[in-house]
């Protein structure tokens, strides 16, 4: 688990951001149970910053509460993916079709540089890595729709992705890398075309989510069997 100290200030805050940065890069899978004092340990400081980071993740959705201890990554279940889905083709949908009208040289030459690394990561087998870079990549692109609001939402979308994603960076078999649609966003961002850069967003999280879809179905295949035995 990737989480440093908190420096002193609104450690609620503090706490909130760093445990929410660590659900978005995958750094807890599903299903994982977090121990408050655990955490508070880690984070350096005491549990009651802790408990109130978790209660307004548990708000949102990214977490779920199991006893005045811990708390808990909800588990893969296929009708939870498939609303995150939905809600993620909406509102990225739009911020890759904003990013077009303000996209510059010099922000497209960044996306650039992070999906050459984004993909090398994936050709390595680099799993953290590779989850690093496609945020990067994602969020360096709805930024530019210099939507603050909407990005906020985004990012709560990704609170509950980011365990997910975990599992098809790590486990899932999958021929798609997320190279292609990425590139195709690239050039419509150069031409400024904003439905061809919304059409492309929407197509890398359905390609991706292929893979998921596949090991989602096959987990709920076995379920039953595996209770019946």
């Amino acid at each position: 688990m990737q989480i440093k100290p908190l420096e002193q200030g609104n450690l609620s805050a503090r706490a909130y951001a760093a445990l929410k940065d660590a659900l978005i890069s995958g750094s807890f899978g599903p299903g994982e149970r977090i121990v408050m004092q655990d955490l508070a340990e880690r984070l350096g400081t005491s549990v009651t910053p802790v408990r109130e980071a978790c209660l307004r993740l548990v708000s949102e959705q990214g977490l779920e509460i199991r006893s005045g201890r811990f708390v808990t990554v909800p588990e893969l279940d296929l009708t939870r993916y498939m609303e995150l889905r939905m809600i993620r083709l909406a509102l990225e949908g739009l911020a890759a079709g904003l990013a077009a009208e303000h996209a510059q040289r010099a922000d497209i030459d960044r996306l650039a540089e992070i999906q050459q690394r984004f993909e090398e990561a994936r050709k390595a087998g680099d799993s953290r890595a590779a989850v690093v870079m496609n945020r990067e990549f994602h969020f360096g692109v709805y930024r530019l729709s210099r939507m603050e609001m909407l990005v906020r939402q985004i990012e709560v979308m990704w609170i509950s992705m980011g365990p997910i994603l975990k599992v098809y960076h790590e486990d899932v078999i999958t021929d798609y890398v997320g190279a292609d649609e990425h590139v195709h966003l690239i050039r419509a961002l150069e031409r400024k075309d904003g439905p061809a850069a919304r059409t492309a967003l929407e197509r890398d999280i359905v390609r991706g989510g292929e893979g998921i879809l596949r090991h989602l179905t096959e987990l709920q295949q076995r379920r039953p069997s595996a209770i019946e035995g």
